[in-house]
């Protein structure tokens, strides 16, 4: 049984549903955008020729990762579980993984990215932190605006988010060991022509 995945218009349908600011949706398609780059990009590893992620799961990911963000903006609500219960609840049960962990990975293998083995969850993760607003940024420059923005001068929390980032970095090693560019082109390699 092959998992349903929303199209490009149920994701847009959703984002209006949900009364998504215009800053998250802009974000989110660029990060939709970045994610397509990506899969673009990776190569199929010479032991395995379908390791790449399903794009149509990929994308939807990417559109509703922030589906719940105006929701919990006012709420102080975890976006991030809100949006996988509004996607379990639109039968989006794969989609509401991916939304559920593109914060926090839960699982992380470096086994699995050596060999060039990525999940959809894996890429918007990836994608997501390197779009500030709705611009393409260095890993480094998107942590210090985490921090600023969410880190309530904690120092706990700054370390959380560092720590989380410092994943990030070697999740983008092993990318783009396996993505046919560097990761200073991915602006470049992302296309202004619109996917939709």
């Amino acid at each position: 049984m092959s998992e349903k995945v929303p199209s490009i218009a149920q994701c847009l349908a959703l984002m209006d549903r949900y009364d998504m600011f215009d800053n998250i949706r802009a974000h989110s398609l660029t990060v939709a955008k970045v994610a397509e780059a990506l899969l673009a990009g990776l190569t199929p590893t010479k032991t395995n020729e379908t390791n790449l992620p399903d794009p149509h799961l990929v994308l939807a990911g990417a559109l509703l990762h922030d589906i719940a963000k105006t929701i919990c903006l006012n709420s102080e609500c975890d976006h991030a579980r809100k949006g996988r219960d509004i996607c379990l609840e639109h039968g989006f049960q794969a989609i509401g993984e991916i939304v559920r962990e593109h914060v926090v990975l839960k699982e992380f293998s470096t086994d699995r990215y050596a060999q060039g083995i990525f999940f959809a969850k894996e890429i918007v993760y990836y994608a997501d932190k390197r779009v500030r607003h709705d611009s393409i940024v260095s890993l480094d420059e998107r942590m210090t605006y985490i921090i600023e923005r969410y880190g309530n001068n904690d120092q706990k929390r700054h370390l959380t988010i560092q720590e989380n980032f410092k994943r990030c970095q070697i999740l983008e090693y092993h990318l783009f060991s396996h993505i046919n560019f560097a990761t200073d082109d991915l602006a470049d390699k992302v296309s202004t022509k619109s996917f939709l």
